[in-house]
């Protein structure tokens, strides 16, 4: 979801709901503490020189239980934001403190906001030697090393 989207999502809705990649809702009286610029210039496994930028919304809870976080306020925090964001329509990454923090992409389903799943990927297969997924078919697995279903090899 990028921050036009979001916005525009927001001025679609009453109340604002963030549910997890497991169902679970988080609770009504979030925070959203910060919004921010997140850029990373790395070099992947290949030695080829990256960089991604995206906005990030870090959300958290306190025991202020009657805490409810507004649309119109949302889309006000944002607004506010775009001196930190810039003009760029960027992606949005969102982290939410479970058993450490967690990352998630966002989405929209019409009533909801759902954090996705987000997955770590090798950026240069080819200089890595990984296959393609779809050029692998079980019975080259089975007998490239010699293994069989029940033979204990791996």
């Amino acid at each position: 979801m990028k921050i036009s989207e979001i916005k525009k999502s927001l001025a679609e809705v009453e109340a604002i709901n963030f549910r997890l990649p497991t169902g679970e809702y988080l609770p009504a009286h979030f925070h959203v503490t910060e919004v921010g610029l997140v850029s990373k210039h790395f070099i992947d496994c290949g030695g080829v020189e990256r960089k991604e930028t995206v906005a990030n919304f870090q959300l958290w809870e306190a025991g202020d239980y009657d805490h409810r976080l507004a649309p119109q306020k949302f889309l006000h925090i944002l607004n506010l934001s775009e001196k930190i964001l810039g003009s760029e329509d960027l992606d949005i990454e969102v982290e939410y403190q479970q058993a450490t923090i967690g990352k998630f992409g966002l989405a929209f389903d019409g009533t909801d906001f759902v954090l996705t799943s987000k997955q770590t990927a090798c950026l240069a297969q080819d200089a890595c030697g990984i296959p393609d997924a779809q050029s692998f078919a079980l019975p080259q697995l089975l007998t490239a090393g010699g293994c069989t279903p029940g033979g204990g090899c791996c």
